[in-house]
């Protein structure tokens, strides 16, 4: 029996990471549904359709169905990687830029509409975990194990700080936790399929929590459920 993992919560919490490895564990699909939002989000700046911060909606409704979103292995890695219209993005995407820009993308409804649709013809056999805001209240609500991720913002900047220090990105602390605290906001109170626990989801709090405990407690919720 196979089964499917919905893993949401707040932004750099670490759900991709555990997911991840839950994947690879369980011999599971993983998903990373926000690198859709920005691989999205990665177009419309590409294309003109951001100006001074607002996206311009007509503009990629007209131009939506030029986007395609693939999943590839990278065979010297064995991880997935996105691709933009046969791109690999998988760096572009995790820029600051994109980063500042993907909740405002990700509240468009036609945006969410395509990609969610997307989302679930991936899933439709089950046997995967995906990672996103809105996956076990509206992409998958049947969805067999729910987590809902979180972790205090201070602890989730300075991990995302780490991450982009290492990467050679200039930032500093204040951005990132401005970006967190904003992103946490509008998905949170956007009208369609804002970010929320669903009602029997599984709280994990990863502020104190090593990688290992976070893998070990997902897992084994997992194997009560196959």
């Amino acid at each position: 029996m196979t089964i499917t993992i919905a893993i949401d919560g707040h932004s750099s919490c670490g759900k991709s990471t555990v997911a991840k490895e839950v994947a690879k564990e369980l011999g599971y699909i993983y998903i990373d549904s926000g690198a859709m939002y920005r691989a999205v989000t990665l177009y419309c700046l590409r294309n003109d359709l951001v100006k001074e911060g607002v996206v311009d909606e007509d503009g990629l409704l007209r131009q939506i169905h030029n986007i395609r979103i693939e999943f590839r292995k990278n065979p010297e890695t064995n991880k997935n990687e996105t691709y933009l219209n046969d791109e690999n993005v998988e760096d572009e995407i995790r820029n600051p830029e994109v980063a500042n820009m993907v909740s405002p993308v990700a509240v468009i409804g036609f945006v969410r509409e395509a990609l969610v649709e997307l989302q679930r013809e991936m899933g439709r056999m089950k046997g995967i975990v995906m990672d996103g805001r809105d996956i076990g209240t509206v992409v998958f609500p049947e969805a067999e194990l729910k987590i809902f991720m979180t972790a205090a913002p201070e602890v989730r900047a300075q991990r995302r700080y780490d991450e982009l220090i290492a990467k050679g990105v200039s930032v500093t602390m204040e951005e990132i936790l401005k970006n967190l605290t904003d992103r946490d906001r509008i998905d949170s109170t956007r009208a369609i399929s804002p970010l929320r626990q669903a009602d029997d989801a599984i709280v994990l709090d990863n502020s104190r929590l090593t990688r290992e405990q976070q893998l070990a407690f997902v897992l084994r919720l997992a194997r009560e459920r196959l």
